[in-house]
């Protein structure tokens, strides 16, 4: 137990200082770590993984507040574009939880798999050519809309805040990186909540999942990673506003592809 509970801390942590640095929720961190936890405690194998992602994205749900909290005092959160843009990222990820309940275990591990390892090959790569100007009209509402339903639908099939999809979009739609991680740390909001509203409704008659737990969200697990990745979560985002980010990230990328490789092989 002890050693379940460290396991909880340090990845919490770890997840909290990722949230903040690169607007992601710290999911693909998360999720392959109670993968290997959840058995231990009892979960049955055939809904381990429904049980990681799920309770990633109710942590997910409360880091990204403090990861949002810590970019917009620092000028960092476009709200003119969330608000085309959170709609589609909830309903997206509700739907996708929906989707996840239907899939086998080893599905989603293979899922989660190629979504760290193409993730991992997203950063590797350069970053798209993001604008100098503070204040770039955001993108036509339709857009927002549709491209947040599909990163919604995505994250909540690996267990992410959708970051690392976000980013991306909204850097190629021309705003300024700050803002672009900044909005994306805060999109994990709606992408969280909607996912992890999923997964209570879609497992609320599941068995074979001890202890005090919501739908598929283990209550144990959330608590101890909440926790830790709210408290580390503004150290990630004052490293994003003051350190060059470009070897951690591919230190980043790294991990990410040998966790897909896990993923994958176990």
């Amino acid at each position: 137990m002890l050693q379940q509970l460290a396991l909880f801390a340090v990845t919490g942590a770890a997840a909290g200082v990722l949230a903040g640095l690169f607007g992601v929720g710290g999911g693909l961190i998360m999720v392959p770590a109670l993968a290997f936890v959840l058995p231990h405690q009892g979960v049955a194998p055939d809904i381990v993984m429904q049980v990681a992602i799920g309770t990633s994205l109710a942590v997910i749900g409360i880091t990204s507040l403090s990861s949002t909290r810590a970019h917009h005092k620092r000028g960092g959160v476009r709200w003119d574009v969330l608000k085309g843009f959170a709609p589609g990222l909830a309903l997206g990820a509700l739907g996708g939880a929906f989707v996840a309940h239907l899939l086998k275990g080893r599905t989603l591990e293979i899922i989660v798999g190629v979504g760290a390892l193409l993730i991992a090959l997203q950063m590797l790569r350069a970053a798209p050519q993001a604008s100098s100007e503070s204040r770039i009209p955001p993108p036509p509402v339709p857009e927002l809309l549709a491209v947040g339903g599909l990163i919604g639908v995505l994250s909540a099939l690996v267990g992410i805040g959708g970051g690392s999809l976000s980013v991306p979009y909204l850097a190629a739609r021309r705003l300024p990186m700050v803002q672009a991680v900044g909005s994306a740390a805060a999109g994990g909001i709606p992408i969280a909540w909607g996912g992890a509203l999923g997964f209570v409704l879609s497992g609320k008659d599941i068995v074979g999942l001890p202890g005090l737990h919501l739908g598929y969200i283990s209550l144990a697990g959330f608590a101890g990673l909440a926790v830790f990745s709210v408290l580390t979560a503004p150290w990630g985002a004052r490293m994003a506003h003051q350190w060059p980010a470009r070897r951690l990230k591919q230190a980043f990328a790294a991990l990410l592809a040998c966790i897909g490789l896990l993923m994958l092989l176990r």
